[in-house]
């Protein structure tokens, strides 16, 4: 008849649920402002524009002007190992 109370988790694991939660959250909005980056860096590079963007430059003043928009910066050695 009456049914067996289920058990409530205590304040420490709400707590402990919440931080996962928020952590969780946190990580997503990093990887959506990543992406962001990234999509600007790509549609604003110089090669996106040109007929054949894998063929090698002809000229210097090409090659100038194809690593003339942002340069891709990866993170430091101490960076990716804290992933």
């Amino acid at each position: 008849m009456n049914k067996p109370a289920t058990p409530q988790p205590g304040r420490g694991q709400q707590a402990t649920l919440l931080v996962r939660l928020v952590r969780r959250i946190r990580d997503i909005i990093a990887e959506c402002a990543q992406a962001q980056r990234r999509l600007a860096e790509l549609t604003s590079a110089p090669d996106r524009y040109l007929e054949n963007p894998n063929k090698a430059p002809d000229t210097y003043e090409e090659f100038l002007f194809r690593t003339s928009g942002l340069m891709r910066r990866e993170p430091s050695a101490s960076a990716r190992a804290a992933r």
